[in-house]
């Protein structure tokens, strides 16, 4: 099981895991983003450590990437015994901790995450991985880091869109947790966002996903209630992507949470009221996506392609309430293009 690490102390800590760690080689992964707003916060730990720098954002999530990353861990001398150090947001701690758990057959790694996203998400169950044929994630492995370290002095470094797209994971994490957590993420001034209390909120979100992940580490079970969101979520987003107009996972999850909530409604008698204001609070700070009903077969052709479907069917997990997970439901073809009317005309 993976640590996780709260440290105000970021510099003494990586210092002290180094050591314990005792590896032949240290090799730091970064993108161009968090090489410039990021390292200097952590340098004073990794003076003289190689660093492989990679493009920035969620389109290089890809095979030419991971190739650039293996290269250099080659270049470095890097062996069995060596130590990989992921800093930055999701992109990197997915591909740096894919690049780690198939290099000499695995290697250990540190996810440092830098973004919201990654710190309530990517960096923290060990799903590792790259986008490949135009889908999200569809190469990868499960491997856990040694360490996570969080440390949200990094999210000061963060735009109002980034930290909008790490709070959808909080926001599904909420829902998946009870009324009053749900309360609290609803009625969280997001425009505005207080950063200690979210500091605060960062940490019960992680301790929620880390509960399920010890539970159910492969995803044969109770962990598929992460992908609350994610079906409809990650449509979205390959469409998107591919369309040329790429939004921020977050967006696409947030957007998913609205869709997937309504169905929940419709077949489960989740809460109306509840949907309605889980579905103002997302059309309020996330919008609406770019698609039309013209775009909808595509959209549930990229649906059938969710790595969660069993024998043809999408596999969804939805809600009858906050908390009330219900896992591997099906539903109609019709019911899926309602909620996504529901979404665009909400």
């Amino acid at each position: 099981m993976q640590t996780i690490l709260y440290t105000n102390n970021i510099i003494g800590d990586v210092r002290a895991i180094i050591e314990r760690e005792r590896p032949d080689r240290v090799v730091l992964l970064t993108d161009e983003t968090t090489h410039r707003l990021c390292l200097p916060l952590v340098s004073e730990a990794l003076a003289n450590v190689p660093e492989i720098v990679i493009p920035a954002t969620d389109v290089n999530k890809t095979l030419d990437t991971l190739q650039q990353v293996w290269r250099g861990l080659q270049d470095a001398g890097c062996t069995r015994h060596s130590l990989f150090i992921n800093l930055g947001g999701g992109m990197v701690t997915d591909l740096g901790g894919f690049a780690a758990a198939t290099f000499k057959r695995g290697i250990r790694f540190v996810n440092i995450p830098t973004t919201l996203l990654s710190m309530v998400d990517a960096a923290v169950g060990g799903k590792t991985g790259i986008n490949f044929g135009g889908l999200k994630n569809e190469i990868g492995a499960f491997c856990d880091a040694t360490t996570v370290i969080i440390n949200t002095e990094f999210l000061r470094t963060l735009d109002a869109e980034n930290i909008r797209s790490g709070y959808a994971e909080m926001l599904k994490h909420s829902l998946l947790g009870n009324d009053e957590m749900w309360r609290r993420h609803v009625t969280f001034n997001l425009a505005e966002p207080d950063l200690v209390l979210l500091q605060q909120m960062v940490r019960e979100s992680i301790e929620l996903k880390q509960r399920v992940v010890t539970e159910d580490p492969h995803e044969r079970g109770i962990r598929k209630a992460l992908n609350l969101g994610h079906t409809v979520g990650h449509a979205f987003e390959s469409f998107l992507m591919h369309k040329g107009t790429p939004v921020l996972h977050g967006y696409a999850v947030a957007w998913g949470l609205a869709v997937e909530l309504f169905m929940s409604s419709a077949q489960l008698a989740f809460p109306t009221d509840k949907m309605r204001q889980t579905v103002r609070f997302v059309t309020d700070h996330f919008g609406r996506p770019n698609v039309t009903c013209d775009d909808y077969e595509a959209l549930y052709a990229l649906m059938q392609h969710d790595k969660k479907n069993t024998a043809g069917h999408i596999n969804f997990t939805l809600l009858g309430a906050p908390g009330d997970i219900r896992l591997d439901q099906h539903v109609d073809k019709e019911l899926i293009f309602d909620a996504l009317d529901f979404l665009r005309e909400a």
